[in-house]
């Protein structure tokens, strides 16, 4: 009996201990956020001791309007969770911003504090006297024959360049989508071009398309079909399919990488609908890569400003009148030490890719609004 006594006394002195243990969890779940939920819900209800039922439910509904409980302890900003959610968000953005300023201190530093100084260097008359003589500097940049020239020919490359540069690496990526055999040696082959270095490139260029080059080897049978590639109206054929071929690969992976983040649950229930392949590609894929073709345009507009490097090491500071581009001839001002005409060409220059990006974004957005 006395051992059958223990046994009881240790069966309930357990059954006490997991009942205080589970209320004790439960408090801790209700004052999780630091307030007890029963003592706040007495206190944002009305006292109703010794009231009618009309009279309670007017105190209730008074209590309401006037914005009770912890919507309208926020709201009045008494003291609770409201204000330390609100202290918590304000010490975040201070430490954002505190993790933020090197890098703002960098930019302001070497890209804005720069900038300032090149439209204050457009708009005077020389570096010594400083004197302000407002936008001529930019007339007698426009009316140049040389940067006129240099902004055609650009014009004319990027215009070519850069939609083909999109639209095939946007098909290279839609291929290699496909189960094709090889499709990794494809990929490497179209990647092995961002691992040759630059002057390599350049003598196998200058082999293929010489006046004597592998290039008019192929073409001689045909009548009339040699050509100084670089010295004549073709010379950007070659920079346009150099252009293409270092950039080709690197846009095909960011849209492969783009084309696997589509849902395909949409693409499913398309081919469910019996939806053609290229109904699929253009209602669905092409919108889906609205911020990926942004992308890939805008970073080939600028790759189209930077081929002076090819250029210059093909044919030089100054080549045939069809390769001078906007780069030579902000080479060739800087070499002439004439910083007010450089600056005002680098003013225009930054505006037209201001604007053309920010069509880019409009576009986008336009065109992509309703996948949000």
């Amino acid at each position: 009996m006395k051992i059958l006594n223990r046994k009881n006394a240790s069966g309930e002195d357990r059954k006490d201990t997991r009942s205080m243990g589970e209320k004790l969890n439960r408090y801790l779940r209700r004052n999780a956020d630091g307030q007890d939920t029963h003592t706040e819900r007495r206190r944002n209800w009305p006292d109703v001791r010794g009231l009618s039922a009309s009279s309670v439910r007017e105190s209730i509904l008074k209590k309401r309007k006037t914005g009770g409980g912890k919507a309208g302890e926020e709201a009045h900003g008494d003291p609770g969770r409201g204000t330390d959610r609100t202290a918590k968000q304000k010490r975040e953005r201070r430490v954002s911003w505190i993790f933020l300023s090197p890098s703002l201190i960098g930019v302001c530093l070497f890209f804005v504090l720069p900038f300032i100084v090149v439209i204050y260097y457009s708009m005077i008359d020389n570096p010594i006297r400083h004197r302000f003589v407002g936008f001529s500097n930019y007339f007698r940049v426009m009316r140049n024959e040389a940067f006129r020239v240099a902004v055609l020919n650009t014009l004319k490359f990027s215009i070519v360049a850069v939609p083909l540069a999109v639209g095939l690496s946007l098909f290279l990526a839609v291929v290699m989508e496909q189960k094709i055999p090889w499709k990794s040696r494809f990929r490497s082959f179209f990647l092995s071009p961002m691992m040759v270095p630059t002057a390599s490139v350049i003598m196998i260029w200058q082999i293929l398309f010489h006046y004597n080059g592998l290039v008019n080897v192929f073409l001689e049978p045909l009548p009339g079909a040699k050509i100084d590639w670089l010295k004549s109206s073709y010379a950007q054929v070659p920079i346009v399919l150099l252009f293409l071929w270092k950039n080709l690969g690197y846009n095909m992976i960011l849209f492969m990488s783009g084309l696997a983040n589509i849902p395909r649950d949409q693409i499913e229930v398309a081919r469910l609908e019996s939806a053609s392949e290229f109904q699929i590609f253009w209602l669905i894929k092409i919108r889906y890569l609205s911020s990926t073709i942004m992308f890939v345009t805008i970073m080939s507009l600028i790759n189209s400003f930077k081929v002076f490097r090819e250029i210059y090491l093909m044919a030089g500071d100054y080549p045939y009148d069809a390769l001078y581009m906007l780069q030579h001839f902000m080479n060739n001002t800087f070499k002439s030490l004439d910083y007010q005409k450089l600056s005002a060409a680098a003013v225009l220059m930054a505006i037209f890719m201001v604007v053309v990006i920010g069509v880019l974004f409009l576009t986008e957005d336009w065109f992509g609004r309703d996948l949000e």
